[in-house]
């Protein structure tokens, strides 16, 4: 499984970065496209939707043709009305989180699976689109993401013993939130200095980056909710020693529209 995992790793994040800086942004906007489709397909599996059924492919097809539509008539001016509809509902997610016990209707989850994937999917090729800098902010956020889950993983690992949400996923820490907070911080601190030799935009990039970090971990935790409740460990098996295309990109959902929401909000 570990030897899965980091040839996984070896092959993709390399592949991740080159197509960020390279690629144009409706090329990416494509590619993100592709991967959404597959997000929603996992997302199936875990309402549950009938494999291979028509509802299933109903739910997808129409993900697909919603973002479509979305990048091809919504105007700029919709762009912050979408990003405040996301904030709120991931504030209302965390209301969710604090009452696992509360088995969703199954039409209430078939629009969570669009409300997840569909503003991150928008947050991101806008964000990739950004005149200036778009390519570079986007793996700002993904290398955001990555440190981290793994500022999490290791202060939980080390000093871990109070249990951020047992019945959810009792792995996670309320040490490994800090530590998640910490290396974000510290990443957010350095890059911003580096990037603008400003103390106030860089104190607003750190703000805007330990706020889209403590809800990438609502978006984790709302995934092993839904794992939960479906009976199923990971969102799919299509990535080897990863699970699937919603195991790697849970914390994104989440943090990606929340980021570009501050970053506009903030004006950075």
């Amino acid at each position: 499984m570990l030897k899965a995992r980091l040839v996984s790793a070896a092959v993709m994040v390399p592949l991740v970065v080159a197509g960020i800086l390279l690629l144009p942004t409706p090329v990416i906007a494509l590619v993100m496209l592709l991967i959404i489709g597959g997000g929603l397909w996992e997302w199936s599996r875990m309402v549950p939707l009938q494999a291979a059924g028509m509802a299933q492919f109903a739910f997808i097809g129409a993900g697909l043709l919603l973002a479509a539509l979305v990048w091809v008539v919504a105007p700029a001016a919709l762009i912050m009305p979408l990003l405040v509809a996301a904030f709120l509902w991931w504030l209302w997610v965390l209301y969710w989180l604090s009452h696992p016990e509360f088995s969703a209707p199954r039409g209430l989850k078939i629009v969570a699976g669009y409300l997840v994937t569909l503003p991150a999917w928008v947050a991101l090729v806008v964000l990739h689109g950004r005149p200036a800098d778009g390519p570079l902010i986007t793996l700002y956020l993904l290398v955001l993401i990555w440190l981290a889950d793994s500022g999490a993983y290791f202060s939980g690992r080390r000093w871990g013993n109070r249990k951020l949400a047992p019945v959810i996923s009792p792995g996670k820490t309320r040490e490994g939130v800090y530590g998640a907070i910490a290396a974000s911080a510290a990443f957010a601190l350095v890059a911003g200095l580096l990037y603008s030799h400003s103390l106030v935009w860089t104190a607003g990039l750190v703000l805007v980056s330990i706020v889209a970090v403590m809800f990438s971990i609502v978006g984790d935790l709302l995934e092993s909710l839904m794992k939960r409740q479906s009976g199923i460990k990971d969102s799919s098996q299509l990535i080897p020693g990863h699970g699937g295309i919603l195991d790697r990109i849970d914390s994104l959902t989440a943090a990606a529209p929340v980021f570009l929401l501050g970053l506009q909000w903030m004006r950075l």
